[in-house]
């Protein structure tokens, strides 16, 4: 089968709530086995961000592994690896037990690598070497697997930050320390997956690590993971270059950010699904009194999370100013700082990251 660029530029669209046979109808309509090369080595890269169930809105269904793999080995392809690495702070062992997918790899017969404990190797990107796990690289096939959801930082993760996953945590550091938006670029033109299917059945709109989740009953799969996260952006009613990493990805050569009605296929009817929602802006509210300088994602949102708990099982609005990210390591704070990057603030919340309730419990103590 020959592949235009007509059909590479198809995002395949299918509706409801059952991620197994959602997966499977999705590859079979664009026929996806007739892209991969026989003997191919495959990657599935999902999200687990964090050691959370996917009905939490932060992870992706073991339903949309388990359909990826049937149909691959329907098809005769046996070389399968799922791979992820979580982030910062959390365990990746733990969210695969979590979400049922080392039953899924044991039932199905293949492998499952923490990323974590992969060797690395630098590539060129337009911004200079990136570090990147080795199990990543060498596959031939690589098939992202990402929950569209919202992100305290970035507005809306989907697609090509998806593949931060496939970073040592010392370079996922790195990233923030840079800003986020160029390095996800970078690494969207230089890691490009040949797949990506997206969950966006129950993704939380708001928080990259889930919480609240919101019932929007759909998955789409695309070949350009730039139009996929613009696509993703005109679901979620946001304007796509106000997510700095998708054009800064377009200029780097990972994709492109167009697309119009006539690239979307629908494999069945929308009747029964709800109009997608949209975020709740609930983000910006709670961080108006945070000031952050290249904070990690793990304590960026661990904080935003302890902020929501506070106002909404206590009640309980801070209002002091808070500092965090590694912007501020070694430098004089006259207040509250959260994390070890903080080190000389006044008023500091220890840990790398902190836990939501070990923040939660000193804002808590600040306000008595």
């Amino acid at each position: 089968m020959a592949f235009t660029m007509d059909i590479l530029r198809k995002i395949y669209m299918i509706y409801g709530s059952k991620a197994k046979e959602m997966t499977m109808s999705l590859m079979e309509t664009a026929k996806i086995k007739d892209e991969i090369p026989a003997g191919a080595k495959i990657g599935l890269k999902p999200n687990l961000v964090v050691a959370e169930e996917p009905e939490s809105g932060a992870t992706t269904h073991a339903g949309v592994l388990e359909g990826c793999i049937e149909y691959l080995q329907k098809y005769g392809f046996k070389n399968i690896t799922i791979m992820e690495g979580s982030w910062v702070g959390d365990n990746t062992k733990r969210a695969f037990r979590v979400t049922g997918y080392d039953k899924i790899a044991e039932k199905y017969g293949v492998k499952l690598m923490d990323l974590k404990d992969d060797r690395t190797r630098p590539v060129d990107t337009a911004i200079g070497k990136i570090d990147v796990c080795a199990t990543a690289l060498d596959t031939d096939y690589l098939i992202s697997l990402p929950v569209l959801k919202g992100h305290c930082q970035t507005t809306m993760t989907c697609a090509l930050k998806n593949s931060k996953g496939c970073l040592p945590d010392r370079e996922k550091r790195h990233f923030h320390s840079l800003g986020l938006d160029e390095p996800i670029a970078a690494l969207g033109a230089a890691l490009k997956p040949k797949l990506t299917i997206v969950d966006s059945i129950c993704g939380d709109l708001d928080f990259e690590e889930g919480g609240t989740p919101v019932q929007t009953n759909r998955m789409f799969l695309g070949h350009d993971q730039v139009e996929i996260d613009a696509f993703g952006c005109s679901l979620m009613g946001i304007e796509n270059e106000l997510v700095g990493y998708i054009p800064l990805a377009e200029k780097y050569g990972a994709g492109s950010r167009d697309f119009s009605d006539n690239d979307i296929v629908y494999l069945n009817s929308p009747s029964d699904a709800p109009a997608y929602p949209k975020p709740s802006g609930i983000v910006s509210r709670l961080t108006k009194n945070v000031e952050q300088k290249d904070a990690c994602s793990a304590c960026y949102g661990n904080l935003v999370h302890a902020l929501y708990r506070m106002e909404h099982e206590y009640s309980n609005t801070c209002r002091e100013h808070i500092c965090i990210g590694q912007g501020f390591k070694d430098k004089f704070i006259d207040g509250i700082g959260i994390g070890r990057c903080c080190n000389c603030a006044s008023q500091q919340v220890m840990g790398c990251p902190p836990s939501a309730e070990a923040i939660v419990r000193f804002l808590m103590d600040c306000g008595r």
